[in-house]
């Protein structure tokens, strides 16, 4: 078995063993982003820096050290056919802690653990949690975890987390995302447009509240909504997500013109399977996304909206740092604006029905 160290991340990820070395120790001549893939790889091997010591044997430099908690399974987290926003957020954090002196410690965790008296969670909150000044937490987790976690330390989430309001976050204006798209649709003359999304292992908090501003700006415009063309949106009609495709395609060869989308990644893979049963984008169905993340190889340019990670990322280690100063005043909810990218998914509605 290969060891676990320092030159295992040299070796994956095709770097000299001095520059992961620096990337420890925050050294100022390191890129962010191969910071953060430092980080990244030592998570996946198994690897640990824990260690401060100064010149001095006989004392210890103390500086804080984040804690960045990924909830996601590792496979998913590295599908190579689309880019993981995870991966963009964390080059953000690492930015904010390059700059400020701050050392990180990267961890994944199972997304079906519910409570942090789990091995999982007990074992990393006994060793290397023990150094963690506080904690930065990556995609949507358990509720009871966050409520546990909340207890030990300072916590900011890089989304927002439902029904978990003590918590500080910063994430995107899912509303004005979602309003730029389905006003971009509007204006090419839609009028029978559905909502898509799929289910996941953790409630996934960022399609809620897509949904919910798909809601409002579709009332808003005064643009019916009829239940039959949501899939997935609401938690007792959740299905598969070969069904969801199947539903996609009897729902659009009966009237509906375009499909928005809660994220770039399951947009394409819806326009991967309509295109295996005969149905077109943009000719047959307008397909929108949210994410901004780029096109897979011989994928077309998806029409969504453009999240500002590296700016999540920083102003979320940011929050957290001023957490540590003054922990108990009220927690900040964070909203950063997104733009509209015109892609190659959009056009005007098909003028007759789908043969």
């Amino acid at each position: 078995m290969k060891p676990v160290n320092q030159q295992a991340i040299a070796d994956a990820l095709n770097l000299s063993r001095a520059t992961v070395s620096r990337c420890f120790t925050n050294h100022p001549g390191i890129n962010p982003e191969t910071r953060a893939n430092v980080f990244e790889m030592a998570s996946r091997i198994g690897y640990n820096h824990i260690s401060m010591r100064s010149s001095n044997s006989s004392t210890k430099r103390t500086r804080p050290i984040f804690g960045v908690l990924i909830c996601s399974k590792e496979e998913e987290y590295h599908r190579m056919d689309y880019e993981s926003p995870g991966k963009l957020l964390l080059k953000g954090v690492s930015e904010y802690c390059q700059l400020a002196k701050v050392g990180i410690s990267v961890h994944f965790v199972d997304p079906d653990v519910h409570s942090i008296q789990h091995p999982e969670y007990r074992n990393l909150l006994t060793t290397v949690g023990r150094t963690w000044s506080g904690l930065l937490l990556l995609y949507p987790f358990p509720k009871p975890v966050i409520d546990e976690l909340l207890i030990r330390m300072p916590c900011v989430s890089l989304v927002e987390q439902r029904s978990s309001g003590d918590l500080d976050c910063v994430d995107v204006n899912h509303y004005q995302g979602i309003a730029l798209l389905i006003n971009k649709l509007h204006t090419l003359g839609h009028d029978r447009i559905g909502f898509y999304t799929k289910a996941y292992q953790t409630e996934a908090s960022w399609s809620l509240r897509r949904f919910g501003a798909y809601t409002e700006k579709m009332t808003q415009l005064d643009i019916p909504i009829l239940e039959r063309d949501l899939i997935n949106a609401q938690p007792r009609n959740i299905v598969s997500l070969n069904d969801s495709f199947d539903l996609a395609e009897e729902r659009i060869r009966d009237g509906v013109t375009a499909y928005v989308c809660a994220a770039d990644h399951q947009a394409y893979d819806l326009i991967r399977e309509l295109e295996k049963r005969g149905i077109r984008t943009p000719d047959d169905v307008s397909i929108t996304g949210f994410d901004g993340i780029p096109a897979p190889n011989g994928k077309p340019q998806l029409s969504t909206v453009q999240i500002p990670y590296r700016n999540i990322g920083y102003a979320a280690a940011k929050r957290l740092s001023d957490l540590l100063k003054k922990r108990f005043g009220p927690s900040q909810h964070i909203l950063m604006s997104c733009q509209l990218l015109d892609g190659q998914t959009l056009n005007k509605p098909r003028p007759g029905p789908l043969e």
